[in-house]
């Protein structure tokens, strides 16, 4: 069957790049704690907390959330759930990573494919540099599928601003020697932490997707094979039928000419 030499196509493309996304993905695990860990230190910093008029975000303003998704076909309902959330999510503004999310509706500020994210990061950086720096967002919310281990792939929403929900309190009293705006260096500090938490959660949906696709092709191979087995038995069946008739129309001549 011609679909079946496809979707062997698409199963060994995904088997070649399921490995190499889940490994990148467990490495941003250990990558994600460690910055996460550090921006938390300078955010929730005691110091600074008390002693600057650090950076606050607007609780009254909209969130600004960012769906990822994926490009690619033959992923079952990998995008379904993150353009479910999306359409449903009517007050926040929106950033969108993958062309089968949704595009042009309310409060989409940028939709790019997942191809074009790399080359259009700058312009996701300078929008939360802006709404940040001017307090125009609330919260800032990563919503993907997230990839633990080969066999858990679950739909998250994940806050990676402000750093106070679900982060143990460590009570930070580290103490910094500041040259320059307060502001300005937390704001840099706070937008490439950001910036680099959507990299992370894109490697991850990737790793997800790759390992849906890989899993869905192969289930996809297996219904394949049970299909052509059903189809030969039935063949088989329909031939055998026809020899038996055959037969039985050999017998009935065979009788007549002996009763003549």
């Amino acid at each position: 069957m011609k679909i079946k030499s496809v979707v062997k196509v698409m199963n060994f493309h995904s088997l070649l790049k399921v490995d190499k996304a889940r490994k990148t993905a467990e490495k941003y695990f250990e990558y994600e704690k460690e910055l996460t860990d550090f921006a938390d230190n300078i955010m929730n910093n005691r110091n600074l907390i008390l002693d600057k008029k650090i950076l606050k975000l607007n609780e009254n303003k909209p969130a600004l959330n960012i769906y990822i998704g994926n490009d690619l076909g033959f992923c079952g309902n990998f995008n379904t759930n993150v353009n479910k959330a999306a359409i449903e999510d009517e007050e926040s503004e929106k950033i969108v990573i993958g062309k089968k999310i949704l595009n042009g509706k309310k409060n989409v500020l940028l939709a790019f494919t997942k191809d074009e994210y790399l080359n259009n990061a700058n312009k996701i950086e300078a929008i939360i540099y802006d709404k940040v720096e001017n307090a125009e967002i609330s919260e800032i919310n990563l919503i993907y599928n997230h990839y633990y281990n080969i066999s858990k792939i679950e739909l998250v929403k994940k806050k990676i601003l402000p750093l106070d929900n679900g982060i143990e309190k460590k009570g930070h009293k580290e103490d910094f020697v500041i040259e320059g705006d307060i502001n300005q260096i937390l704001l840099n500090i706070i937008v490439l932490y950001l910036t680099y938490e959507i990299r992370i959660a894109t490697e991850n949906s990737f790793a997800s997707e790759n390992v849906a696709r890989q899993m869905l092709t192969k289930e996809s191979l297996r219904k394949i094979d049970e299909l052509e087995e059903e189809n030969i038995r039935i063949e088989r069946k329909a031939k055998n039928a026809k020899s038996f008739k055959k037969v039985i129309e050999n017998f009935i001549k065979l009788k007549s000419k002996e009763g003549k």
